[in-house]
């Protein structure tokens, strides 16, 4: 990992203070709501429905166990919500069996980062101490600017990687972070980067995609990708350089943000990404960049060249740990029961990835079950992570994009004990990339922009199925969830996409299929296509059903989901969706009113 220097530590520490200080004058009187706003969500504080919420930056997704710990020392004394206003916040979920007071809860983000939603503004500065005393902080997961660097969460240890991307996204954070010329850009700015030769960063949904390649005379450089997106517009992004050498990264990004500085939308809030500027221009935006770039290279002096020396300096900070130096013995073996292999099997399946020594693994806690909404992990859950951490992996984990842990240096011999580990503490189901390891954003129990729910119809899906038979059967696929068009639920990529809509002052929710993130299951990425009008929320699941049981009709030996959707068309999976339209008068979910202030903040995120 990373290792910050005294310069990082005393600047954190020191926006930590700051924050205190302004926190103080706006609590006193002396500092108004409207001034605080901007220098809070500078810090990743909003303001959402129903309280205040927190996004922690965790770059690249890698945490270490001393920073999880942390972690759930927020979530176990500070994420308090009160009891009246959650069970306003709730309403009608008590439909869906799913009502509980959630005390001390993490939310593991797309984004690789970690939410808290209900932490008082008045506590807020000591939690920022709290965080800075362990190397975090929230700079840079709000407003227009570069956000959280992210990538591969199997970068630095999987079995198909070119290059190790975390150096790179490492470096470029620094370059990033309140950066004066891009620290007020039209919209928010997205990059991510993969080292591999899958694309499990979903890079090509995003405003800037890297990937590491090599050229045909072994040269390390990056394929450069720009526009893409998703909201109300989904676009995938376009090729703009085959190969740039891996030293001048910056330079080109400099000139590549530059250019969108000056011409993107500031008029129109929904037309201000660079996927419109991308989409509406074409050639002109890549040849202004490629101008723009020989400009900051000839002109300028190409200022923000790496170095080899910062690039081994960097890099030392990522080599793998020393494995070796550990207690033999440590961990006992375990034999696994023969009445246990089955879900043993299942497990190494599913959860236990392939490494590039061949000695290790990568393996994924599932943070997808009954009862808990996707990517929630309470205060306990925190802790036994760093636990399972510490005695498994090094003291390392990483966030995923699919709102998991991952255990990125686990001893192959380790498997059945950590296996065993997992299971009692409930983190252990082998449904990761099956349909309940889904993607779900907050929706509108917490966030001010949501037209619908998310969490009661994750919760109602999950609940019909529970069957690991089944599951396994039906194969890999991803399920997404978003509660508005801004797509934090990924919703457009999607096998099964859903969306809540506000339809007549109610929730419902349009379906889609077929979408792909750009992985090796779902092949090249592109948006899911919708079966048709909006879904009453009580008819989701059915509707689920009916698009599964299409699937388990026509598919062929050995074809996933998304395959066969592609062999057969739109037309026989739409028809199937329409006809588990319920008969009987529906009682929805009754969409929760907005409030202007805090739709500001949530338009921020």
């Amino acid at each position: 990992m990373y290792q910050y220097t005294d310069f990082d530590r005393h600047f954190i520490r020191a926006r930590a203070a700051q924050h205190r200080d302004q926190l103080e004058r706006n609590l006193a009187g002396t500092l108004s709501d409207d001034d605080f706003r901007p220098l809070r969500l500078q810090n990743g504080w909003y303001i959402q429905r129903y309280a205040p919420m927190l996004r922690v930056a965790v770059p690249y997704g890698e945490l270490s166990s001393a920073q999880m710990r942390v972690l759930a020392r927020i979530a176990r004394e500070y994420d308090h919500p009160n009891k009246e206003v959650f069970e306003r916040a709730i309403g009608a979920q008590a439909a869906w069996g799913t009502t509980h007071l959630p005390v001390g809860f993490g939310h593991f983000s797309t984004r690789q980062n970690v939410q808290f939603n209900w932490i008082p503004m008045a506590k807020s500065a000591d939690v920022m101490d709290l965080l800075a005393s362990v190397d975090m902080h929230g700079i840079q997961t709000s407003g227009n600017c570069i956000r959280n660097i992210t990538t591969d969460e199997r970068a630095g240890v999987a079995a198909d990687e070119i290059a190790d991307p975390r150096p790179f996204a490492e470096i470029l954070r620094q370059w990033s972070t309140l950066h004066p010329e891009f620290a007020f850009l039209p919209r928010k700015f997205k990059i991510a980067i993969t080292g591999a030769t899958e694309d499990r960063a979903a890079t090509r949904w995003h405003d800037v995609g890297l990937h590491l390649v090599r050229s045909s005379e072994g040269e390390l450089g990056f394929k450069v990708f720009v526009g893409g997106g998703m909201g109300r517009t989904p676009v995938i992004s376009t090729l703009i350089r085959e190969f740039l050498p891996w030293a001048q990264i910056m330079n080109y990004l400099e000139a590549l943000v530059r250019v969108y500085n000056r011409w993107g939308r500031r008029d129109n809030l929904y037309k201000a990404r660079i996927k419109i500027l991308v989409k509406a221009q074409g050639q002109r935006y890549i040849d202004e960049v490629e101008a723009e770039y020989r400009d900051v290279v000839e002109v300028d002096g190409a200022p923000h060249t790496i170095s080899q020396a910062e690039l081994d300096r960097v890099s030392a900070c990522f080599v793998p740990p020393a494995l070796a130096q550990q207690a033999q013995g440590a961990i006992k073996p375990i034999v696994i029961a023969a009445d246990r292999q089955v879900a043993y099997q299942r497990w190494l399946q599913q959860n236990v990835a392939a490494h590039k020594n061949p000695g290790l693994r990568a393996v994924t806690l599932s943070y997808k079950r009954l009862g808990q909404a996707p990517g929630d992990a309470d205060a306990d859950q925190l802790d036994t992570a760093a636990d399972l951490a510490d005695a498994f992996s090094a003291g390392e984990l990483r966030v995923t994009h699919d709102q998991n842990l991952l255990l990125p240096w686990v001893r192959a011999e380790d498997l059945p004990a950590l296996w065993v580990e997992a299971t009692h503490a409930g983190l252990a189901r082998s449904n990761v990339r099956l349909l309940t390891d889904m993607i779900a954003c907050p929706g509108g129990d917490f966030c001010a922009l949501a037209n619908a729910r998310s969490i009661p119809i994750a919760a109602a899906i999950t609940e019909r199925y529970q069957d690991m038979d089944e599951l396994h059967d039906l194969g890999e696929i991803d399920l997404h969830i978003s509660g508005c068009i801004n797509s934090c639920g990924h919703h457009h990529s999607g096998h099964i996409g859903i969306l809540g809509v506000d339809k007549d002052g109610k929730e419902w929710y349009q379906v889609s299929v077929g979408g792909s993130d750009g992985s090796a299951l779902s092949g090249e990425a592109t948006p899911g296509k919708i079966v048709g009008p909006a879904f009453g929320a009580l008819e989701v699941p059915g509707v689920v059903e009916a698009l599964l049981d299409t699937y388990r009709v026509y598919r062929h030996s050995g074809e996933t989901f998304v395959d066969c959707i592609q062999r057969i068309g739109l037309d026989t999976f739409k028809a199937a969706a329409n006809a588990a339209r319920l008969n009987e008068k529906h009682e929805e979910l009754h969409m929760l009113p907005k409030h202007a202030n805090f739709a500001k903040d949530a338009q921020e995120a």
